[in-house]
């Protein structure tokens, strides 16, 4: 009888006891559900904040690019003139950072395409997308909006200091600043808008990873327009064909220019890869190292073999085109493939500074033939080479190198064109023959003071 009242009791429990069993698993169920939760919350914050991380280092390593560029140029060019390089390298990213700001950046990346896939306008810094930007992530998942904006204004003011090296020691840097604010506004972000901005070169298969073409070519066009219209420097062609090398102020000085701009490519490609994802970022630094060493040592070899001498400038150009010509498809090579691209970039600068001369075409310190040339062939190398090689790709490549280089020439011939016709773009012929520091700016960069 106990017996029976014991299990009455026990039967009479066990509703509850599974009731409680119940609640204690659907609690541990939420308890876990909110714990997978909290990790997947924590890793997206974390991975967040290694991609913004990386995006503002390699921000700042593209930055100071524009102090390699000002000590190759300054290095490479007369003492007479230092103060007036510097000058321009020290007001190119000021003024083409405000002007890719103001207007550039709505341009690049339109969010409403006008005219399809060739003109519209994006956000633009002063309306992200968000409140304030800090935070918004509907334009780029992986790094804020402001973050891409400072990457982005970088590249384009890069874009402008390559025409300054070009048209150095006779332009007048009136007109220099007011062609970088006009083409950094309007003409670099258009042709980057068809690429990068999701255009009609994307949509047709084009590709150019960090800018072979949409970066290099299109500043070397605009330089090779320049050169043109102001012709070459007082006693630089001789009568009877003889080039005469002007001395440059300071070969350490542009020594260490070419390296600081070899340190900022970690920043220009590694940053283009748009994240911190290990596997992309190891591999492009990889290729984009060993092109410009196989880039300074084609330099060197084709110019002994050319000059009969061991060329310290062309191993120094062969370093940017090795930089230059891996830059368009640096994702997509291996290592053995980047050191290719940079042997034939090597041997391509000294052959384009020899054409530039014979066609007596001033280049102060080579631009044309590092960006314009090798970024031609570097944009061509991504259909001949690598993970996209074949020949559709390569046509595709020679469309686009086409398309770009038509509109970023034509147009700069036309600026340039028309501030020369109003006000003229090159400084006197005593101007130039004193130097431009004593003349536009009162002082000279390289002054020895004895005391009595």
């Amino acid at each position: 009888m106990i017996t029976i009242t014991a299990a009455d009791s026990l039967l009479a429990m066990a509703p509850t006891a599974l009731e409680t069993v119940s609640t204690a698993a659907a609690a541990e169920s939420a308890s876990t559900a909110e714990a997978l939760n909290s990790l997947s919350t924590q890793v997206s914050t974390n991975a967040l904040t290694a991609n913004n991380v990386w995006m503002m280092l390699a921000t700042a390593l593209v930055f100071i690019m524009h102090l390699g560029f000002a000590g190759v140029e300054a290095g490479f060019t007369q003492a007479k003139n230092t103060v007036n390089i510097l000058f321009k390298n020290t007001l190119t990213p000021a003024i083409g950072l405000l002007s890719y700001a103001i207007v550039g950046f709505m341009i690049m990346y339109p969010s409403n395409w006008l005219v399809d896939g060739i003109f519209g306008f994006g956000f633009g810094l002063t309306s992200p997308t968000g409140a304030d930007g800090a935070l918004d992530l509907t334009y780029n998942s992986g790094y804020t909006y402001w973050t891409d904006f400072l990457f982005q204004g970088m590249f384009a003011a890069t874009t402008a200091t390559i025409v300054s090296g070009a048209v150095a020691e006779r332009i007048k840097i009136s007109s220099y600043l007011i062609f970088t604010a006009i083409y950094v506004s309007f003409i670099y972000p258009l042709i980057g808008s068809w690429q990068w901005g999701g255009g009609f070169l994307s949509e047709m298969g084009f590709y150019d990873f960090a800018g072979s073409t949409l970066v290099h070519s299109v500043g070397g066009w605009a330089a090779l327009a320049g050169i043109m219209i102001l012709g070459p420097r007082i006693g630089k062609y001789g009568a009877n064909g003889e080039v005469n090398d002007f001395p440059g102020s300071s070969v350490p000085l542009a020594v260490i220019g070419v390296f600081l701009l070899w340190l900022g490519w970690f920043g220009f490609n590694g940053g283009s890869v748009l994240s911190a994802d290990p596997a992309t970022t190891s591999l492009v630094l990889v290729t984009t190292s060993l092109a410009a060493c196989a880039g300074a040592v084609s330099g060197v070899l084709t110019a002994k073999a050319v000059f009969k001498r061991l060329d310290l400038g062309m191993g120094l150009n062969g370093i940017l085109a090795g930089l230059v010509g891996i830059t368009a498809g640096a994702d997509l090579m291996s290592p053995l493939e980047a050191i290719i691209i940079g042997l034939i970039a090597g041997a391509l600068v000294v052959l384009g500074a020899m054409t530039m001369d014979k066609l007596k075409l001033d280049d102060c310190v080579g631009a044309v033939s590092v960006h314009l040339v090798c970024g031609i062939f570097g944009t061509l190398a991504v259909g001949m080479f690598g993970a996209k090689a074949g020949f559709d790709q390569l046509i595709n490549q020679a469309i686009g190198v086409l398309v770009c280089g038509g509109v970023a020439f034509g147009s700069s011939f036309i600026i340039f064109k028309v501030l020369d016709t109003i006000w003229g773009i090159r400084v006197t012929a005593e101007h130039e023959k004193a130097g431009m520091d004593s003349h536009e700016h009162g002082i000279r960069g390289y002054t020895i003071v004895f005391d009595d």
